[in-house]
């Protein structure tokens, strides 16, 4: 199974870096984000690839310089700068997004009370979802109260809530009918599941970084064996798009 995970573009969170003085529970794309979602979904669909082919066997090293990444379907969080980058990538590769909610971000939809504690919030409805991406496949958990209706997720669940989903994917590469696939997701939640389909976890001794729409290249295998192709790739962004 080829798998590429991919962070959101900029949203108006990220654009605010540390200070997080405006921050809002469910974050859109900014403009620079929604820049980088195009430059996304143009190279996802026509970009030339350059790379080798690093097989198991000496004898299967090629290069490879297709265009495109041949990616079948595109899953994506139900947080809305996830939605939002998931749509030009869709529209690119003629495919419909399927709403994953388990890949959402750690801490889940939140805001701050006025005593600075971590409160859970629903996050946007069917019909918000439906209303705003018409065509996006959504499952049960997708309701109209909500999707996350839950308190703020610790950084232990959100490695546990990766394990499950790196479970999902390997028992997807097992069966050998898994077409590439592309997850749109969230920075932290992408470290958690990295560090699971690497067997790395529980553990925080070290951080996988993605930029905003970078790119990570995995192969699966039938046999439980992971190869890696490449990680944070963003060489589909100009620098002044370039942003963490």
């Amino acid at each position: 199974m080829e798998l590429y995970l991919i962070r959101h573009g900029q949203s108006t969170n990220n654009a605010q870096g540390t200070a997080q003085h405006n921050r809002v529970r469910d974050a859109a794309l900014t403009e620079t984000g929604q820049r980088q979602a195009a430059a996304l979904a143009a190279y996802l669909a026509a970009g030339r690839r350059r790379e080798i082919a690093v097989r198991y066997y000496p004898d299967t090293y090629r290069q490879e310089g297709h265009l495109g990444e041949g990616i079948a379907r595109v899953y994506c969080s139900a947080m809305l700068r996830a939605l939002q980058t998931a749509q030009p990538v869709g529209a690119a590769l003629g495919i419909a997004p399927e709403v994953w909610v388990d890949i959402h971000e750690h801490g889940g939809v939140y805001e701050e009370d006025g005593s600075g504690q971590r409160v859970g919030a629903p996050g946007l409805t069917r019909a918000e979802i439906a209303a705003q991406f018409p065509g996006y496949t959504l499952p049960d958990a997708v309701t109209e109260h909500g999707w996350y209706n839950r308190p703020y997720e610790t950084h232990a669940a959100c490695q546990g809530r990766a394990i499950a989903v790196a479970g999902a994917l390997r028992a997807w590469a097992a069966e050998k009918t898994a077409p590439p696939s592309a997850l749109i997701s969230h920075g932290t939640f992408l470290d958690s599941l990295l560090k699971a389909l690497l067997g790395a976890l529980p553990g925080s001794s070290h951080f996988y970084f993605h930029y905003n729409t970078g790119i990570t290249r995995l192969t699966l295998l039938a046999d439980g064996r992971l190869g890696v192709h490449y990680l944070n790739r963003t060489a589909h962004l100009p620098d002044d798009l370039l942003t963490a």
